[in-house]
């Protein structure tokens, strides 16, 4: 499926403003303003001036969360999100609700404790995100995530985004049988995105931060079989099971 840019000039405006260089803006301005973010369940509040809120919304980290006042604004991480700035940008600190900040490694614990699942789940996240993918929650869509190439408003979302634990049958409740494949691809492709399953193996690691080093991610497109297509373009076809590019 090829990209679908919102309007004439949106690749041209992609190519100017890589993600890579706006991420990096948000890394700076977090480190100046020594960012904290408060630990709330499964979230991560993080209270931002005018330059944050605009770096957070052209990142698509958190979501902004409408307060009385004017001149701050307060954003909502979710976990993956924060891990990462924690962890691999380390420009943002986690604070409990006791006012003590967390280390790396108490975050971690912390985020395994609410979801179990965590350690697949960043592991993916941030798997695309080194690539300089925009991710973003995929709950409407029944996947994990979704993967924009650039920023939403210049392009449609390319992937609907499944993270599972290679051989771990305890953490893989999805696509066990063949009707889940089916409901997901047609799900998938009614909203023109092409499933991706990341593939995470731990290699025995262990689940701490430490090892996620030693994680290592294996990519699965899965489309629909169009016989039309099958007929006329056979390399097409095979490209498409490809992500080599991703």
């Amino acid at each position: 499926m090829k990209p679908r840019w919102k309007g004439k000039g949106s690749e041209a405006k992609a190519s100017a403003d890589p993600m890579s260089k706006i991420v990096s803006q948000l890394h700076s301005s977090l480190i100046r303003s020594v960012a904290r973010g408060l630990l709330l369940s499964r979230n991560v509040l993080i209270e931002a001036d005018a330059e944050l809120s605009y770096l957070f919304n052209r990142t698509r980290f958190g979501r902004s969360r409408i307060t009385s006042q004017e001149e701050k604004q307060w954003f909502q991480l979710d976990m993956e999100e924060a891990f990462y700035l924690c962890f691999s940008l380390e420009c943002l600190k986690g604070i409990g609700k006791d006012g003590s900040i967390k280390s790396n490694k108490e975050l971690w614990e912390y985020s395994k404790s609410e979801k179990p699942a965590f350690p697949i789940s960043y592991k993916a996240y941030s798997h695309l995100r080194h690539k300089n993918w925009v991710v973003r929650s995929g709950l409407q869509y029944g996947v994990d995530f979704i993967a924009y190439r650039h920023l939403p408003a210049l392009i449609h979302s390319e992937y609907a985004v499944l993270a599972l634990s290679k051989g771990d049958n305890e953490l893989n409740g999805r696509l066990r049988v063949w009707s889940d494949v089916h409901c997901t691809v047609r799900l998938c492709g009614s909203v023109a995105k092409t499933l991706l399953v990341l593939f995470v193996d731990s290699n025995s690691q262990g689940t701490s931060s430490s090892c996620l080093e030693h994680y290592t991610v294996e990519e699965e497109t899965i489309t629909r079989w169009n016989p039309e297509q099958s007929r006329e373009d056979q390399t097409s076809l095979r490209n498409q099971t490809n992500l080599g590019t991703i």
